[in-house]
């Protein structure tokens, strides 16, 4: 019932309800006002989509993509070609402005998504003082929250983009750090507000993906506080329990359903559970389930039962009327599901220590048939 509440409350603030005359929010001085149809009423049902992190979209990927059901992209320049070291920032050490080669390129991708009628939602890995754990030598990177200047640079960071492409009618939100590890849960609160508020003088509809911390797990979301704004969505990630769906890990020890190496069941109410937090939450906080994204899962796809794996993942997703987005499509091998459970071969290794592309052969399976099924719901 408090659910079905907020979602009504929150109909009401971005003035999508046709009845009852209710105004729209009045945007501050110089924003960009929120029209009907506007990405925020995007997310007012439910959304299916799958993450990308490889390289830039091209027409053959967005085609695939959308051919398999896919709705919606959380796009991240993981591997992306920078013009600087860090894409769109020049330097996570010392932001100065949006480095102009790579908005080009954001901006092209943007395009190319419109021409395939997908939408983005466009995600850092890296943000000043922040530089993703993958670019840093695998170590994290506390200095966003040790010092105050960092964090200055990180709103006017997200500030200068939102100015630059945040009416691109391709753009479906910003998800404003991936997996963040702040050194106390206390600090990410305050710097979404911060965050929240300079893109809010700029635009006041344009959707805003928060993650929580650590690494957007569900459990971390007790520690983040829900903000008074419509168009916040919170996106948590389930890769659990991490031991059992990663190989490096699990080494063909544990299939599921099962148990794990701590003899605990992993089974369908086991995720229950698991995400059953992300419900207490929305709870505790009158938030509808419009405004939660699962915005990644996945298991290692040699992993027995991983099928069985993402179907239960799904529906938990979809009993809680909750948006989500798989990892990934045609991305790392390991969880690209078309290719079924084959581990590579030895050719794929060595071409990857060359920097060359080996095809992998796509194959039916049940993992990619639970993914397209979900899709098409």
């Amino acid at each position: 019932m408090r659910r079905r509440l907020a979602t009504a409350v929150f109909a009401l603030l971005l003035g999508c309800t046709a009845a009852g005359g209710a105004a729209e929010p009045r945007p501050p001085e110089g924003a960009t006002a929120v029209a009907p149809g506007s990405a925020a009423g995007f997310w007012d049902v439910p959304r299916r989509g799958a993450n990308f992190f490889a390289r830039p979209m091209d027409d053959e990927w967005l085609a695939a993509a959308s051919a398999a059901g896919t709705e919606w992209v959380r796009l991240a320049p993981a591997f992306w070609p920078a013009a600087e070291r860090d894409f769109l920032l020049g330097d996570a050490d010392d932001y100065r402005g949006l480095q102009p080669q790579d908005l080009a390129v954001l901006r092209e991708q943007l395009d190319r998504a419109q021409a395939h009628d997908m939408k983005i939602v466009w995600a850092m890995l890296s943000l000043p003082g922040a530089r993703w754990r993958q670019h840093n030598g695998d170590e994290d990177d506390p200095r966003l929250w040790r010092d105050p200047g960092f964090s200055e640079q990180a709103v006017r960071f997200w500030a200068d983009l939102v100015a630059a492409i945040g009416s691109h009618p391709a753009l479906a939100g910003i998800n404003v750090l991936n997996e963040p590890r702040p050194l106390e849960p206390g600090q990410l609160g305050p710097f979404y507000a911060d965050v929240v508020a300079a893109v809010r003088a700029i635009d006041v509809g344009l959707p805003i993906l928060l993650d929580p911390g650590p690494d957007a797990e569900p459990a971390a979301l007790a520690a983040l506080d829900a903000l008074a704004d419509p168009a916040v969505l919170y996106d948590v990630h389930c890769y659990e329990p991490w031991e059992f769906v990663t190989w490096s890990r699990n080494q063909g020890r544990f299939s599921y359903p099962g148990t794990d190496e701590e003899g605990r069941t992993i089974d369908r109410a086991f995720l229950e559970s698991v995400l059953g937090r992300v419900a207490r939450w929305q709870d505790d906080h009158d938030v509808p389930s419009s405004r939660i994204v699962l915005g990644e899962f996945g298991i290692d796809r040699r992993i027995a039962g991983a099928a069985e794996w993402l179907t239960d993942v799904i529906d938990v997703a979809e009993g809680n009327g909750w948006h989500w987005a798989f990892y990934a499509f045609r991305d790392w091998q390991a969880m690209d599901y078309e290719l079924g459970a084959q581990p590579p071969p030895a050719e794929y290794w060595d071409a990857e220590e060359r920097g060359e592309v080996y095809p992998l052969p796509r194959v039916a399976n049940p993992m990619f048939d639970a993914i397209r099924d979900g899709l098409a719901r």
